[in-house]
Order: C-alpha cells, then sequence, then structure tokens
C-alpha cells in the first residue's frame, strides 16, 4: 500500500499546483480586465472568456482536489449518531455512490458532452477554442474521483482513514 501513498501524495500534489496556476491565470485575467477598462479606456472582448473559462476548470478540478483530500461539503449530523461500526460501513457506501457519480455524471456524460461539441465543431465565441478541450476537464476530473474513491474504500477498509 506505500506505492500507493506514494502515487497519491505525488498525484495531489500536482493537483495543487495546477489549481494555483489556474486560479492566478484568472486573477490576472481580470486584473488585466479592469486595468484595460478604467486605465486604458478600452475592453478586450477575450478577457472575459477566459476568467469564464478558467473559473469552470477551477471549480471542477477543485471538487476532484476536495475529494482526494477528502474536506468536501458534507452534512455529518445523523452519521456523527452511527456507532464506529456502521460509520465505517457508511463510509464506504458513501465511497461507492461517490465513485458511482464519477462513473456515470462526469466520466460517461463528460466523454459524451466532449464528444459532441468537438464532433459538431464547436467554438468558443471570442477565443475561437473547441468547446470539447474546455469541458475535458469534467470526465478527467471525474477519473480522478474514482481513483480517489477505490483509494479511499481501501483506507477505510484498513482502518487508516478515522471514520
Amino acid at each position: 500500500m506505500k506505492v500507493f501513498d506514494i502515487i497519491f501524495n505525488k498525484v495531489v500534489r500536482l493537483m495543487e499546483v495546477f489549481l494555483v496556476i489556474i486560479f492566478a491565470l484568472l486573477v490576472l485575467d481580470v486584473l488585466w480586465q479592469v486595468f484595460s477598462r478604467y486605465v486604458l479606456n478600452t475592453s478586450f472582448s477575450w478577457t472575459e472568456e477566459l476568467a469564464r473559462f478558467s473559473l469552470i476548470w477551477l471549480s471542477i478540478f477543485g471538487a476532484a482536489y476536495l475529494n482526494a483530500r477528502r474536506e468536501h461539503l458534507s452534512m455529518d449530523f445523523l452519521y456523527g449518531k452511527f456507532s464506529d461500526a456502521n460509520r465505517k460501513k457508511i463510509s464506504i457506501f458513501i465511497e461507492i455512490l461517490i465513485f458511482l457519480f464519477a462513473l456515470i455524471v462526469m466520466v460517461i456524460g463528460g466523454l459524451n458532452l466532449v464528444y459532441t461539441t468537438l464532433h459538431l465543431g464547436q467554438l468558443s465565441g471570442t477565443l475561437r477554442i473547441p468547446l470539447g478541450y474546455i469541458y475535458a476537464i469534467m470526465p478527467f476530473s471525474g477519473f480522478l474521483i474514482m481513483c480517489f474513491s477505490i483509494y479511499h474504500i481501501s483506507k477505510i477498509s484498513t482502518n487508516q482513514i478515522t471514520v
């Protein structure tokens, strides 16, 4: 299991770096948009679209990162009422549901969306980027979430994660 822990930590670290880069790009883009509008008295139409696409990638990829860290939003009022043995079973069940959601909605649905937009040749309005490339973050993040769910199930099963 040690090899999987090393791989997990490396992937999570790469995700952190990538998320910081996306966020920095988003901040610089918005700052340029504000500067150009109010100081240069001109507006670049591509800045709004780049900010939107950066926010999409930041949100979806950030959700995968939070899933890896097990810091996603949860309501644990009822969960806290269960015994430790039942918490373990419920935690595994929740990870299975997360896995299935990522598989069906994010991976299968995302791949369908990417394929459809690339097949139809849809381009973004200003940047002229194929929208399939923008939407590709959905199946990629879904695949990562699936991998993280399997990792978490193995950790929960061997009592390496407290529930």
